[in-house]
Parts: C-alpha cells; sequence; structure tokens
C-alpha cells in the first residue's frame, strides 16, 4: 500500500496536481516533500501481514491540523476500516472523500462486529475504490453498497528500463527469484524453499535470489546444507536495486498462500520482463491473464511448483512468449492510465458534493 501510495502521489503531480500525503513515519525519517508524518506507526499483524498503524490523541491532532491547513479539494483514504489515520481523516474531514480498499480476506466477525463503531466514518465516504474484484467482493461482503474497481498502478518504465543485472547473475545454471518479506507465511517462501529443495541436487548450478526482510539462517535451516550456498539472500532492498533483482533471473516466482487482492509485486516483475511462476490465487490469475503472460501452479503445492519452474528453465522460447505476454498485458496498469482512472473518480464526487452544495 505505500508502494501504491507515493506511485499515486508522484503520478498526480506529474498530471499537474497539488498534493499532500499523510503517514505513519518516524519524525526523524527522511520524508519527500509532500509527505507529512503522523507519528511513529506501531506494527500490528493483520490478515496474515504487519500493518503499522498510528492512532491516538497525537495522530488525531496531526490528522486535523493536516486536514484543516490542507483545506483540499477532495480527501482520498486508504483502507478506512483500519485503526489508523484514515479513519481519523473520515471522522475530522468535512469535504468530499473517497476510500481505496486493498484487502481480500474471508467474512471477518472482528470488522463486523465493528461496523456500528465504524458507521459514523463510513457514512461520510462519498466514492469508493477496490483495487480488485477479490477487494470489491470484500467491501460489499463486509460494508454494503459497491465499488468501481481501479487497479493497483505500476511505473511500468521504471522496471522495463535497461538494468544491469547483479554481478554473477543469473548465470549458466539457472536462477529463481523471490521478492517480500521471508517471515510472512502468505508470501509462500517455504513452499518456494521446498521446491528447490527438490530442484537443486537435479540441476548442479541452479540458484535462489531471495530479496525482502527476515530472518536468514530461518531461511537457511528450511534447505539442505548441500544446497546452503546456492541461496543467495539480499536483505531489504532499495527501489533501484529491486529493479535489478528482478533483471537477474530466469524466472520469478510468486508463491504467495492468500490474501492477495492484486499482486503489486507480480505487476513490477511482469513490467521487468521477468518470466514468472504463481500460485494459482484468483487475484494472480486475473493479472496473468488465465496464464497467459504467466504460468500458473496449484496453490501451495511445492512439487507442482518444481514441475512448473522446471518447466520454464528448461524452454528458453516459452519464457521469452511469456514475458512479452506479461508486457503487454502489465501496460494497462501503467500509473499513466490508473491515475487518470483515480482523478475521474474525484471530479465525480466533486461535482457530486457541488451539486449538493447548489441545491441546498
Amino acid at each position: 500500500m505505500q508502494s501504491h501510495i507515493r506511485d499515486l502521489t508522484e503520478a498526480l503531480i506529474e498530471l499537474g496536481h497539488s498534493v499532500s500525503v499523510i503517514s505513519p513515519a518516524d519524525d526523524d525519517a527522511p520524508l519527500p516533500d509532500y509527505l507529512v508524518s503522523a507519528g511513529r506507526p506501531v506494527p500490528v499483524p493483520y490478515n496474515g501481514s504487519v500493518a503499522r498503524l498510528s492512532f491516538g490523541p497525537l495522530s488525531a491532532s496531526r490528522v486535523r491540523r493536516w486536514v484543516k491547513e490542507g483545506n483540499f479539494d477532495v480527501l482520498h483514504v486508504h483502507e478506512p476500516t483500519a485503526p489508523s489515520l484514515s479513519m481519523l481523516a473520515c471522522w475530522i474531514a468535512s469535504g468530499p472523500i473517497v476510500a481505496t480498499v486493498h484487502t481480500a480476506m474471508p467474512r471477518s466477525r472482528v470488522l463486523q462486529a465493528s461496523i456500528p463503531i465504524l458507521r459514523s466514518a463510513l457514512e461520510k465516504i462519498n466514492g469508493r475504490i477496490a483495487v480488485s474484484e477479490a477487494a470489491r467482493t470484500m467491501l460489499v461482503e463486509h460494508l454494503g453498497g459497491d465499488a468501481v474497481v481501479i487497479p493497483n498502478g505500476v511505473a511500468t518504465r521504471r522496471y522495463a528500463a535497461p538494468a544491469d543485472p547483479l554481478p554473477g547473475w543469473p548465470g549458466e545454471g539457472g536462477a529463481i527469484g523471490f521478492l517480500g518479506r521471508m517471515d510472512e507465511p502468505r508470501k509462500g517462501l517455504p513452499i518456494l524453499l521446498q521446491a528447490f529443495a527438490a530442484l537443486g541436487p537435479q540441476r548442479p548450478g541452479l540458484r535462489l535470489l531471495i530479496a525482502g526482510p527476515g530472518d536468514q539462517q530461518e531461511v537457511l535451516d528450511r534447505v539442505p546444507a548441500a544446497l546452503h550456498d546456492r541461496v543467495v539472500m539480499l536483505g531489504q532492498v532499495s527501489e533501484d536495486d529491486k529493479v535489478r533483482m528482478l533483471h537477474s533471473v530466469d524466472v520469478f516466482c510468486a508463491p504467495n498462500t492468500g490474501g492477495e487482492s492484486f499482486g503489486i509485486v507480480l505487476a513490477e516483475a511482469m513490467a521487468a520482463g521477468a518470466p514468472i511462476v504463481a500460485s494459482d490465487l484468483d487475484a494472480f490469475r486475473r493479472v496473468l491473464r488465465n496464464g497467459r503472460a504467466g504460468e500458473l501452479f496449484a496453490n501451495g503445492d511445492p512439487a507442482d511448483l518444481a514441475r512448473a519452474a522446471a518447466l520454464l528453465l528448461d524452454d528458453p522460447g516459452r519464457r521469452q512468449l511469456l514475458s512479452a505476454a506479461a508486457a503487454a498485458a502489465v501496460s494497462s496498469y501503467d500509473w499513466s492510465v490508473v491515475a487518470k482512472d483515480v482523478v475521474n473518480v474525484y471530479e465525480t464526487v466533486v461535482l457530486g458534493a457541488n451539486a449538493v452544495a447548489v441545491a441546498t
């Protein structure tokens, strides 16, 4: 979501709009000119991941001041049901509000029980966006009403631009890549590690390149000792190194097991031209055009992942075909397209608010 908001902000600025963002952030952290800190975030486990939330009197005071001083034509909040800044902003603001829902998850009893408390904030929202059909379904089931589906955007130029691979990659024996938090079960890294343990002995030169934070020793403990030197972990990477990483592998793997409403990492890999093997989640299946832009395997099945990865590793022509199909498919998610769709929603809610003002 942080990447979504950052890239949407920069796309809107490029279109000529004035944008300000308030977000949880350490007060001493280097921030772009458009971003205002609402204070230090608190990490909270949520939907198989970790949400970094900001709530309480200090956050409320900063949001109130930001809304007052900004005098915005439209306020855009993300995940307004989370106990964080978006919910506070809905309670505080009085002008047109647009909300984007990113989450896709089964019906939540906790969220359902919270609706009466949230209602006063949610009723002030004038326009709703869901990043996928899965996120839209979640919104309808939990909150009622409807939303327009506008997918996550991708800065395709950033990923498609020629990028030097990391030194020594991908190599003659083949390379599989993974990008994500190593310690989040729903990202599916353990499934990929099992598949790699099966493929490694058959392919002496095959290596696994992992980018993302987490306990590296815990990862190695899941791999046979004979393969330890063929697992390379980069840790947290910069945006530039992420692009280089995606250009350093023969096959990019997205083994996520659930909770994905879109798959932004998948779209970034597509923009970079990396041939993809991904679990057959509904969200991934849609982004990969039902397997025409990437190889799909049975969710949670390391043997089927090993089969699909081996198929791509052994077939350069198939990799090239999928890479070209992915580049064509991801063009519809470029921020130059997506940001204009978001602006259309802004204009609709602003016109609606003006019409109400005139009528009254």
